[in-house]
C-alpha cells in the first residue's frame, strides 16, 4: 500500500491523474473541480478496504474518488489527519491510516540551526552565489581573486541576499573535478575575508570534499552544501557533525562528471516522488553520520540528472519534496530549462524567469532560494510572502 501527495496548484494535475486511470476527459475535468486543499492518492487497496473507507467517510466528508485498487482523498489537512489515527478508526483501515499519516505534509520548519547560529525561515532566505571558479556556467571567471569575490559578495548582500554560498568547483555540464589543494586555495581565503566584512551573514561552502568542508567550517562557514548528497566522500558526514554545522543535501545521481548530464534521468515512478524518496535516503545518510536532523536541509537538484520536462514537473510537484519537513533550498537560478521555456539562450538573460520560478517554488513550500542576481528575486518573493503564497 502506498500513499503520496498530489500537487494542489493546478486543477489540470488532478484531471491528468484521473485520465491516466481510464477516466474520460469530460468526467475527469468535472471531478477535478474544487478538489483540495490537500490531495492524497493511495494505491494498492483491496475491495474490503475501499468499502470500509467509503462507510467511514460518510461521517467525515472527505472528497473521495475510487478506482479498482486506488482512492483519491481530498479535503482539509485536519480531516485527513483524522484518517491518520489508527486507534480511532475501524481495524481494517489501520494500514491505510498509517500510509496516509506518512504521506501528509509536515509543517514547514521555522528555523535552521547551524554550528554558528540559527537561520530564521520565517521569511524567504535568498542565498547569493559566490563562484570562485573559472568555468561556472553563468559567471565563471568573473571573480578570479579573493578581493573581487568578496566585493561581489557584498553586492549580493546589498541586493537582498541574506546568506551566501561560496563554491570553488563548477558542476556545469562537462566540468571536471578540481584538485583538493586548488579548491582550498580558492574558497578558504574568501570565507575568512567575508567573516571579517560580513560577520553576521550566514556562509555556506559548496563542496563535495570533506577536507574542504573542514577547512571552510574552521574558517567561518555555517553550513556545507554538498551536491552529491553525501555520496562522494565517506568522511563528509563526520566532518560536518564534528562542527555541529548545517548541511544541505542535494538530489543528484551518478559520478561527478555525470551530475549535470541526462545519463541517469529516468524516473519510472515519477520524478517528484522519486526525488523525495532519494532525498529521504540522503537525509538518512546525514543523520546516520551523527548530524542532528534539525541541521539537515534538502535541495531537489534542479538541472541535475533531470531533463527540461522533468524539471518543470518537479517544480510543479515540489510539495512532494517539501513534505519531507526539512528546510528546502531550490537552485533554479538561470537554469537551462528556464532558457528553453523562455527562448533566452544567454544564462544572464534568465533572471526574470528565475524570479518567476522562485515564486512558484515558494508557493509549494521552498524556503531558501540560491540565486545569482538577488534583486528581482527579493522583490518577487517579498510580494509572494506578503500574499501568503506559501
Amino acid at each position: 500500500m502506498k500513499a503520496e501527495l498530489l500537487p494542489v496548484h493546478r486543477r489540470s494535475a488532478f484531471a491528468e491523474f484521473l485520465r491516466g486511470r481510464g477516466w474520460d476527459v469530460d468526467r475527469a475535468e468535472s471531478a477535478a473541480d474544487g478538489l483540495g486543499p490537500v490531495v492524497l492518492v493511495v494505491s494498492g487497496l483491496d475491495a474490503p478496504v475501499l468499502e470500509a473507507l467509503q462507510k467511514w467517510n460518510l461521517k467525515m466528508g472527505l472528497d473521495l474518488l475510487t478506482g479498482e485498487d486506488w482512492v483519491l482523498l481530498a479535503g482539509s489537512a485536519s480531516r485527513l489527519s483524522a484518517l491518520a489515527r489508527p486507534w480511532t478508526i475501524p481495524p481494517e483501515l489501520s494500514e491505510l491510516a498509517t500510509a496516509v499519516g506518512l504521506a501528509l505534509p509536515a509543517g514547514p520548519p521555522a528555523h535552521w540551526p547551524t554550528g554558528r547560529g540559527t537561520i530564521s525561515l520565517e521569511r524567504p532566505v535568498i542565498v547569493g552565489i559566490v563562484n570562485v571558479t573559472p568555468d561556472s556556467f553563468s559567471d565563471g571567471g568573473a571573480h578570479p581573486t579573493t578581493a573581487s569575490a568578496v566585493e561581489h559578495a557584498k553586492r549580493l548582500v546589498d541586493e537582498g541576499a541574506t546568506m551566501l554560498d561560496i563554491g570553488g568547483e563548477s558542476t556545469r555540464p562537462g566540468a571536471t573535478p578540481v584538485p583538493e589543494e586548488e579548491e582550498l586555495r580558492r574558497v578558504v581565503p574568501v570565507i575568512e575575508r567575508l567573516l571579517a566584512h560580513l560577520p553576521t551573514c550566514p556562509l555556506a561552502v559548496d563542496t563535495t570534499k570533506s577536507a574542504v568542508a573542514r577547512a571552510a567550517l574552521a574558517a567561518g562557514a555555517w553550513a556545507v552544501n554538498d551536491v552529491s548528497g553525501l555520496r562522494f566522500d565517506p568522511g563528509m558526514g563526520a566532518a560536518i557533525a564534528e562542527r555541529g554545522a548545517g548541511v544541505i543535501v542535494m538530489h543528484s545521481r551518478g559520478s561527478f562528471e555525470q551530475l549535470a548530464s541526462y545519463d541517469h534521468a529516468e524516473y519510472p515512478g515519477g520524478v517528484a516522488s522519486t526525488v523525495a524518496t532519494e532525498l529521504g535516503d540522503a537525509v538518512g545518510r546525514a543523520t546516520g553520520a551523527g548530524i542532528p536532523l534539525d541541521r539537515v536541509a534538502i535541495d531537489p537538484g534542479f538541472g541535475f540528472a533531470k531533463t527540461p520536462e522533468q524539471n518543470i514537473v518537479l517544480l510543479d510537484r515540489l510539495a512532494q519534496v517539501t513534505a519531507l519537513g526539512r528546510p528546502t533550498l531550490v537552485g533554479l537560478s538561470r537554469k537551462r530549462f528556464l532558457g528553453e521555456l523562455t527562448g533566452r539562450t544567454a544564462a544572464t538573460d534568465r533572471d526574470a524567469a528565475t524570479a518567476a520560478a522562485c515564486v512558484m517554488a515558494h508557493a509549494r513550500g521552498a524556503q531558501l532560494f540560491r540565486v545569482h542576481a538577488p534583486a528581482a528575486v527579493r522583490d518577487a518573493l517579498t510580494v509572494a510572502h506578503a500574499l501568503g503564497a506559501s
